[in-house]
């Protein structure tokens, strides 16, 4: 009888698996978003207005079905800001953004290693874009930014929220 049940459930199986999956998405609904702390050579760091939202943010967005983190980041780069890796990015955390629900998460990387052709020029998403001294950032840098960026460059501690 046993074994029988085993086989049911090996039979079974990948369809409990989607079920379980589709339900958790209904009730669990969780939204994943990464954002990259770029450096240039100066330890500057690359910051952007958006046109929807106020202040000054890391760049980043939303991770599309079927996109690894790593893959949402480097795509967002290249949109936001004409970025391309050169080398490895490094994940330096993820956190809990509950300004925007309390499902949403953000995995935060730091890339050094990049090259950028041009600013792009303003557009309907972004409408400010640059490198910043970590001295000079602009009015209106938010704080979830500001906290990566102490985390990344000062070694502060790691805030699990993205407040």
């Amino acid at each position: 009888m046993g074994e029988r049940l085993n086989r049911i459930r090996r039979k079974c199986e990948p369809l409990l698996r989607r079920l379980f999956h589709a339900y958790f998405l209904i009730v669990r609904g969780m939204t994943l978003g990464v954002r990259a702390v770029v450096l240039d050579a100066d330890n500057r760091v690359f910051l952007v207005r958006h046109s929807y939202v106020s202040g000054w943010h890391l760049p980043g967005g939303g991770v599309d079905h079927g996109e690894t983190m790593e893959q949402a980041m480097r795509r967002e780069l290249k949109e936001e800001g004409d970025i391309d890796l050169t080398g490895a990015a490094r994940l330096h955390g993820i956190f809990l953004n509950s300004h925007v629900s309390r499902r949403d998460h953000v995995a935060v990387y730091v890339v050094r290693q990049f090259r950028q052709e041009c600013v792009p020029e303003p557009n309907r998403e972004i409408v400010e874009c640059g490198f910043f001294a970590i001295t000079a950032l602009p009015e209106g840098t938010t704080r979830g930014t500001l906290l990566r960026i102490a985390e990344v460059l000062d070694g502060s501690p790691l805030i699990a929220t993205w407040r």
